[in-house]
């Protein structure tokens, strides 16, 4: 086994080696990216011990000592981390029910578009909103959405309708959150499904016009089959995220008012960690968060997997 086994090894480091020295240049390429991850995304894991210490910040990290899991059950016993917990889920759910096909509606809607010009100008329209920043975002809503000052209430009030507390409650305030959510993002996710819809045969569609198939027809045999294999993984990394949520979108629309719906992981976090500096507890509640991500993630994989034969590994 090992005669067999020795020429088998050299012949693929010689192979290893000669594919270094042709390619050397796009080896030298990938060591700013792999050191940005090394840098802020593997080294700051250290910090996870924090979760397992009774962290003060003049002993620093090491200096401190082991509390095992004792910062974790006293998170559970925070009537505050379960609310955030369930507004996490919820506002996800509703986000990947909501929002996730609209990006793919808008690539097939824009892919149909025979116009160029027209087609480029909603694209540039569409993309817009995903460059503005979440606390201009977070200053327009308020001056449209206000119940008292906004624009929009006030237009309803100059035409003798009730104001439409947009920001004020709870019920308006989460389809307020997920209408302007869509706004922002959607037309930037459609790069992802456009990118793919150019990757489908063309003589497809042709072949489908010899057979006087309509335009809907095309879209449900030839489009969406054509781009199921990036829904499905786009579909996965959004149920993995399902346990995180961004930080921005949620504290820049939220209000005392709405807090029973709008607090959230992350917002959470930053009040228990940053407010209150219970880094340890904020730490936990992290690690918990990735966590319960891992898991969803793993399981989506599974699922489609078993479903679809398709997955992201």
């Amino acid at each position: 086994m090992a005669i067999t086994t020795k020429p088998r090894i050299r012949e693929a480091s010689r192979w290893q080696i000669k594919a270094l020295v042709r390619d050397w240049q796009l080896y030298i390429l990938l060591v700013l990216p792999m050191l940005y991850f090394l840098i802020f995304k593997y080294v700051p894991m250290l910090g996870v011990i924090i979760a397992f210490k009774d962290y003060n910040i003049f002993k620093g990290i090491l200096g401190s000592s082991w509390v095992g899991l004792e910062t974790f059950r006293e998170v559970f016993k925070m009537q505050g981390f379960y609310l955030a917990l369930r507004n996490t889920f919820t506002l996800n759910l509703l986000d990947l029910l909501v929002s996730f096909p609209i990006p793919i509606l808008l690539a097939i809607l824009l892919n149909e578009l025979r116009i160029q010009w027209f087609k480029k100008g909603a694209q540039m329209v569409l993309y817009l909103p995903h460059f503005i920043s979440w606390v201009i975002i977070g200053g327009m809503a308020v001056q449209l959405l206000a119940t008292n000052t906004g624009i929009v209430n006030s237009v309803l009030k100059s035409l003798n309708l009730e104001a439409i507390p947009f920001l004020t409650e709870p019920v308006y305030w989460v389809f307020t959150y997920l209408g302007i959510g869509i706004w922002q993002s959607a037309g930037w996710g459609t790069i992802i499904y456009l990118a793919a819809l150019t990757g489908i045969n063309k003589e497809l569609y042709e072949a489908a016009d010899v057979d006087g198939a309509s335009r809907i027809q095309k879209i449900w045999h030839i489009t969406l089959p054509g781009i199921k294999p990036t829904i499905i993984i786009l579909l996965i990394i959004n149920i993995g995220h399902m346990a995180s949520i961004g930080f921005d979108r949620p504290f820049v629309l939220s209000n005392p008012l709405v807090t029973d719906v709008s607090e959230v992981i992350s917002t959470y976090v930053y009040k228990i960690g940053i407010q209150s500096a219970r880094y340890t507890i904020a730490t936990a509640i992290g690690l918990f968060q990735a966590v319960v991500g891992l898991i969803f993630l793993l399981t989506a994989d599974y699922v489609s997997r078993k479903v679809n034969d398709q997955g992201i590994w």
